[in-house]
């Protein structure tokens, strides 16, 4: 396991460019640890020069006091803003780091983490996690600097006695190293219990449709409590290791100062040692137990804090980026769109049965091909493969002559346009939704939606284009949403298309004048239709039926319904016959 300073470690490249607040934090916080012995040795000159002696004018003692603790006050100031500073710029960069990664990551970090998990650890656990950092760290700067400053004022005062004190420190050490392995251990553990209990909590508020028809409701709440019972003995585990280590800490402090205060009384009757400076010790002394038990206290909120900025910094430096080739043909060319599959296989897991099994074709540029077969056949998989959402397990596919591998990924997802019948858009106007990704003029959007059939809606409505459509367009039809992704497509004017029953969510009429404008938009260039409704497909230039993950017949509509297979037993299925 790392230590606790080499985790620290992993955080500084988060604050190099925080340097001057960190330098106002620590300069605030020596000036506080430096004060902490001036308050005991003016009680010090008190007693020995103001009581007895009466050497101290009379205005200096509030003058001194007031002007001690204005200081602790200014410098309290500075170290607290300086960190605030730093840590809220050392959020930004964090935040900024992980989306980037999030943007640039492997598909399969979205298999393996849930939505909301990566929410949470963005969003949430990054600024909790670092604000519990920020204020255990200034607890532990500020009051390990005061331990310093007290016992060398200690040492000054009474070597012998300060030498007694030092036994304290090892056995504190010991107390707070086993606790905090324990709590390293309960705060990893309940990070992932929190996780579950999110999850439950996003599928019951995208589900609650399903949840509420089928009277889910008491099933659900029983496995939610279940959840939500395991963070809260997780929490109290945590409660337990935290709130020992303070009564520990001062249990051990009570005991060297009970030795301290009747070795000191005894040297008082041999030396005769002044009241000031018995009283200075034993006030410096119980100084020495605030820096003391807040260094114990800060074990908690370091643990609990690291294991959340942890998470985050494992999504931003550990999980792995897409890596895309070098071939990048100059920006305004667009690919021929001329695909080639050769002997191309996946399995989704190593002893799950293949999704797809030595697939072998060539797709000519501008030719539409119409996926076809019963669900689970592999359709939507041998799309996904096309921008390299997945990759083929064995062999490989080329565009326009070159392995997909080779080109860059960015400029090949140029060349593809995506129209699903899962709709995304996104809580913006109208306009940024068609135009996502690209800068479009006004007329380029509108000319868009004229095409996908849309327009007349937006230009009825009162902001029009920049009418914000709500979380996933909330505020839009089933078909205004289709239409709008449609229109998406449209707009990006892309080589290669993919439809994934681009028009399921459509009325006849809106559909007609649609299925019109894709089949414009589709002449000339590489068209990929899954489809589920035979009859859209018909005109396809050749289809391909898929079943259990092979390629199990290719051809026209005409000339595979003549053949008596499994596409014509599907279309007699849907009509019929």
């Amino acid at each position: 396991m790392p230590t606790l300073l080499q985790r620290l470690r992993r955080l500084a490249p988060y604050f190099r460019s925080s340097r001057a607040g960190l330098a106002a934090t620590l300069a605030g916080a020596t000036v506080m640890a430096l004060s902490e012995p001036a308050i005991a040795d003016l009680l010090k000159r008190l007693l020995d020069q103001g009581f007895h002696g009466g050497t101290i004018p009379l205005w200096m003692v509030p003058a001194a006091i007031i002007g001690l603790f204005a200081l602790r006050s200014a410098a309290s100031f500075m170290s607290h803003y300086g960190l605030a500073w730093a840590a809220q710029r050392a959020v930004l960069q964090m935040r900024r780091s992980m989306f980037e990664r999030l943007m640039r990551s492997q598909p399969t970090l979205f298999s393996t983490h849930t939505a909301s998990s990566l929410t949470n650890t963005l969003v949430y656990e990054i600024q909790s996690g670092v604000a519990m950092l920020t204020n255990a760290s200034l607890a532990l700067v500020r009051d390990s600097l005061t331990l310093l400053a007290l016992l060398g004022y200690l040492l000054w005062l009474n070597w012998q006695l300060t030498l007694a004190v030092a036994v304290l420190f090892p056995l504190v050490g010991f107390v707070m190293r086993r606790l905090g392995r324990r709590l390293h251990r309960l705060s990893i553990e309940t990070q992932q219990a929190t996780d579950e209990l999110a999850y439950v909590v996003e599928e019951n508020v995208l589900a609650w449709r399903t949840v509420r028809l089928q009277g889910a409701e008491p099933a659900q709440g029983e496995r939610f409590g279940r959840r939500a019972d395991r963070v809260r003995q997780l929490a109290m585990k945590v409660a337990v290791a935290g709130g020992l280590t303070t009564p520990a800490t001062q249990m051990l402090a009570a005991v060297a100062l009970s030795f301290v205060i009747a070795i000191a009384l005894w040297q008082s009757t041999r030396t005769g040692a002044t009241v000031g400076s018995f009283v200075a010790f034993v006030g410096a002394m119980l100084l020495l137990v605030a820096p003391l038990k807040h260094l114990a206290d800060v074990m908690t909120p370091i643990t609990r804090g690291l294991v959340a900025v942890e998470r985050g910094l494992d999504l931003a430096e550990l999980a792995p980026a897409e890596a895309g080739g070098s071939h990048r043909p100059d920006a305004t060319q667009h690919a021929r769109g001329e695909f080639a599959f050769e002997g191309v296989g996946l399995r989704y897991a190593p002893d799950a049965p293949p999704a797809l099994h030595d697939i072998t074709l060539t797709v000519r540029a501008g030719e539409t091909i119409a996926l076809v077969g019963p669900s689970g056949a592999g359709k939507s998989t041998l799309v996904n493969l096309l921008p390299r959402f997945l990759e083929p397990g064995t062999g490989r596919i080329t565009l326009d002559g070159v392995p997909l591998a080779d080109w860059h990924l960015e400029t090949l997802r140029r060349q593809f346009a995506l129209v699903s019948q899962d709709v995304v858009l996104f809580n913006d106007s109208i306009a940024a939704n068609v135009s996502l990704g690209a800068q479009m003029t006004s007329e380029q959007v509108r000319s868009a939606l004229a095409a996908a059939n849309l327009l007349e809606f937006v230009d009825g409505l009162p902001r029009g284009l920049d009418t914000v459509i709500g979380h996933n367009g909330s505020e839009l039809s089933g078909g205004q949403r289709q239409r709008l992704a449609i229109a998406r497509a449209l707009a990006k004017d892309a080589p290669v298309l993919i439809l994934d029953e681009a028009t399921s969510a459509l009325d006849s009429e809106s559909e007609r004048a649609v299925q019109q404008a894709l089949e414009r938009l589709m002449a000339g260039r590489t068209t990929f239709v899954i489809a589920h409704r035979l009859s859209t497909i018909e005109h396809a230039d050749r289809v391909l039926v898929l079943d259990a993950g092979r390629l199990v017949e290719q051809g026209a509509h005409a000339e595979l319904l003549a053949r008596g297979g499994l596409y014509a037993r599907l279309h007699a299925l849907q009509f019929g016959a």
